[in-house]
């Protein structure tokens, strides 16, 4: 592979974006792929693939090139130098890139890579956390599979198409995928390409969503003429899937407290020609109150540490911090304990997240059922989907059924 310039010194600028202003990984991609509109498919992949490569693995290349901060361009080229010599490419003639030590780096790399939070690129208290969840074997297991590339895997929209249609239609178009019967409404792409641009998408025949997350809809059991709340919708990619499930007949009432979130939702929904979603911003308690005891299916997509989706979002593991999960798992609690409320008589509740730890996940569903409100509930099944064995994101899911009349509102 011959290195190129312009397109390095996109990817260090990335980094830097990511690394030193804190913008997240995706957004700094989307920006800097906007740089130049001579750049081809082959440009654009090795900007977005290669800093998505250094971001997964910048603990590792750190410790390789021995820098203490990637504040300074020249630790990002540093690192830059060990992700292409590890990767066999030549190195350019360059200034930035002078007196490389590519035995070195190849001799560090070998006895780092004995050390599993080296290897696996993590922070040391990520690493901790997670044997003390999940134990050794099982943690050691889950980051490796965390740490490979994600599949591109779309969600057909049957209230327009088939997946069978949208596949012949893709192929025309030179672009392969593949079905798996575990994902009904999937197709997973055989290598990367920009389906934003197709007129399938444009008109709404389908959705990017790992095949994973297209788990948790039909996990709920709707059913067409019911009433649900999809209580943490934010961009709504789950009330999409609701809506096409129950086949436009009944409501899916999306909630969330941003209203940003909401508004995008409105345009895919009418892309999607998804007529049955009415969102609702959570502007205050009463939004839920009004809601207490009226709703056949609830979908708590909790928010969550996300690392069960780390191959992702790679950079979550340099963003997040050990307080953090402590939060979170309060406003889990909270949102638990709150929202249930709305589930009517025999109603149903998922609570899900896209995490792999049993305290974000088991551990909630346990203490939930010890309070006030849980005791009404009873808990019909729960599993974790682990990317080492689905090869897909990490996810848990959680339903339960009330048994007892709830409470009536105060509104007061």
């Amino acid at each position: 592979m011959r290195l190129h310039r312009n397109l390095v010194f996109a990817v260090i600028d990335g980094l830097d974006q990511i690394f030193n202003e804190d913008i997240l990984a995706h957004k700094a991609v989307e920006k800097l792929l906007k740089r130049d509109k001579r750049w081809g498919s082959h440009d654009r992949g090795f900007i977005a693939e290669t800093v998505y490569e250094m971001v997964r693995w910048k603990r590792l290349y750190m410790e390789i090139s021995e820098v203490k901060t990637t504040q300074s361009k020249a630790s990002l080229w540093r690192m830059f130098a060990v992700w292409a010599t590890l990767r066999g490419i030549h190195l350019p003639d360059w200034k930035q890139l002078e007196d490389t030590p590519t035995r070195r780096i190849k001799g560090r790399f070998e006895t780092l890579s004995k050390i599993r939070k080296i290897k696996e690129s993590i922070p040391d208290w990520m690493d901790a956390l997670g044997v003390e969840e999940l134990g050794e074997k099982k943690w050691s297991k889950e980051l490796t599979a965390l740490n490979e590339t994600a599949s591109v895997v779309l969600r057909v929209n049957t209230l327009k198409t088939s997946v069978d249609k949208v596949q012949e239609v893709l192929l025309e178009e030179q672009i392969e995928t593949s079905t798996n019967p575990k994902y009904p409404d999937a197709l997973i792409l055989s290598q990367r390409a920009n389906v934003f641009g197709t007129q399938l998408f444009q008109e709404g025949h389908f959705e990017l969503q790992d095949a994973a997350s297209q788990t948790i809809a039909p996990f709920l059991e709707v059913k067409p003429g019911m009433r649900v709340v999809d209580a943490c919708a934010g961009a709504g990619g789950k009330s999409l899937h609701l809506a096409a499930l129950m086949e436009n007949k009944g409501q899916v009432i999306a909630l969330d407290i941003y209203q940003n979130k909401l508004n995008e939702l409105k345009r895919r929904a009418k892309r999607n020609g998804a007529h049955n979603i009415e969102t609702r911003w959570i502007e205050n308690s009463k939004t839920i109150k009004k809601l207490h005891g009226k709703i056949d299916r609830l979908l708590i997509d909790a928010p969550c540490s996300g690392l069960g989706v780390l191959r992702r979002n790679p950079d979550a593991k340099w963003k997040l911090q050990p307080d953090f999960l402590e939060t979170i798992q309060k406003t889990q609690a909270d949102i638990l304990e709150r929202y249930s409320k709305m589930v009517a008589p025999n109603g149903k509740m998922v609570y899900a997240t896209c995490s792999i730890l049993p305290s974000e996940n088991q551990k909630q569903i346990k203490r939930f059922l010890a309070t006030d409100v849980g005791k009404e509930f009873v808990l019909e099944t729960e599993d974790t989907l682990l990317p080492s064995k689905t090869g897909f994101d990490g996810f848990y899911r959680a339903r339960l059924i009330r048994n007892s009349d709830p409470p009536q509102p105060d509104l007061k």
